[in-house]
């Protein structure tokens, strides 16, 4: 993410809409088509708004325990269409209950737990975390 660990700061980065559109110009950088936007922790700063404005130009999100989930109500989570996979550790017990009783607004989510697993669960159980990842990828349309 901009502006943390070694990433240069970026002027862009400082408000949601910001972030929004930095992350259209990245998708439309790459030619894109319906991705699935995987999002762990700070990241959630940029997927967040995203979802929330063009959730419609996602084939599916996948939220690991991300920040900023109660900047927005239930009523915004409610409009949004996207097929949703919320993933996480089950020994992260900050983040993860917080982003779960937001996002479980979202209408066509479902929940994946990774058994023995903190914050950053594709790092400490890598292989339960690419399996629940998979199994949501195969069911897309």
């Amino acid at each position: 993410i901009l502006g943390y660990g070694d990433s240069p700061p970026m002027e862009m980065a400082v408000t949601a809409q910001g972030r929004r559109t930095f992350l259209e110009h990245v998708f439309q950088e790459l030619g894109m088509q319906k991705p699935v936007l995987v999002s762990p922790s700070m990241s959630g700063r940029f997927s967040l708004p995203f979802l929330l404005a063009h959730g419609d130009q996602l084939a599916g999100f996948v939220p690991i325990a991300p920040v900023g989930t109660k900047d927005y109500t239930a009523e915004q989570y409610q409009g949004v269409q996207t097929p949703t996979l919320i993933l996480y550790g089950d020994h992260d017990t900050g983040l993860a209950p917080q982003a779960l009783q937001n996002l479980q607004h979202l209408p066509d989510h479902r929940v994946a737990v990774v058994p023995g697993a903190g914050h950053a669960c594709y790092l400490d159980k890598p292989e339960a975390f690419h399996q629940a990842l998979l199994g949501f990828l195969r069911q897309l349309k």
